[in-house]
């Protein structure tokens, strides 16, 4: 999703739906595992199994998701797939999606966009007014020099920085995500948080309240989904409660 609010929120958003984001990333792990199970030499699978220790998600929860990836468990076969559409007030919305069931994600997807006032597309109907990337976000501490950073995340290959009020945003191409994060980590940087996402070319600014409203009811439906991964939207707005 567009980046909206601080590192804080983002957080408190994180623990209000803690048991939710076990399943999803149980899901991502699962999924990046079945190209090999160690995150040595699986960069997927390694960001996967950090953002979930990074919500408190059990060793014991992550190992049972590798080995269901490996085959050494038996476990769901899940399928990804992408949904476009508009939200209220034309706000492009892009969902990716993990499941067990296509045509259950399917119909629910769809339902949470007609009901909240969006109207779900077709493949391609949004997705290029946003481009793919990697983003991972340092809090800004006094053990964080700006200009260090720059010059660290430059010499890995990352694209661009973005400086905000308690962080800073290191943009990466798809490709070099990987190492861009091994090179920061090795560098000693922590990271807030880690991730390949849709970024918004072209922004959609609502004014109307009601909208804004709808939207927010529609982006929390589509999140609360288990099959649902990611929620992206150009929306100008914090849609965060």
């Amino acid at each position: 999703m567009g980046r909206h609010g601080t590192i804080a929120g983002r957080k408190a958003a994180q623990d209000t739906k803690r048991a939710a984001m076990f399943t999803k990333y149980a899901r991502v792990i699962t999924v990046a595992a079945k190209a090999g199970g160690d995150p040595e030499f699986n960069p997927a699978l390694r960001t996967a199994i950090e953002k979930a220790k990074g919500v408190d998600m059990p060793n014991a929860n992550i190992d049972r998701a590798i080995k269901k990836g490996t085959g050494e468990l038996a476990g769901e076969t899940y399928e990804s797939g992408t949904f476009e559409g508009y939200g209220a007030a034309g706000v492009a919305v892009i969902v990716e999606v993990l499941t067990d069931n296509k045509n259950r994600t399917t119909s629910a997807v769809k339902h949470a966009f007609d009901k909240w006032g969006g109207n779900m597309g077709t493949p391609g109907c949004v997705s290029y007014m946003f481009k793919r990337k990697g983003l991972i976000t340092i809090e800004k501490t006094d053990d964080v020099d700006e200009e260090a950073l720059m010059d660290a995340a430059l010499e890995a290959g990352m694209e661009d920085m973005n400086t905000y009020d308690d962080s800073y945003e290191i943009v990466t191409a798809p490709e070099d995500f990987p190492s861009v994060c091994d090179a920061l980590k090795a560098a000693g940087y922590k990271f807030a948080d880690q991730n390949v996402e849709y970024v918004p070319d072209m922004e959609q600014t609502p004014e109307d309240q009601h909208d804004i409203d709808n939207l927010k009811r529609m982006i929390g439906a589509l999140e609360e989904d288990d099959d649902v991964q990611n929620v992206y939207h150009n929306c100008t707005v914090d849609l965060e409660d």
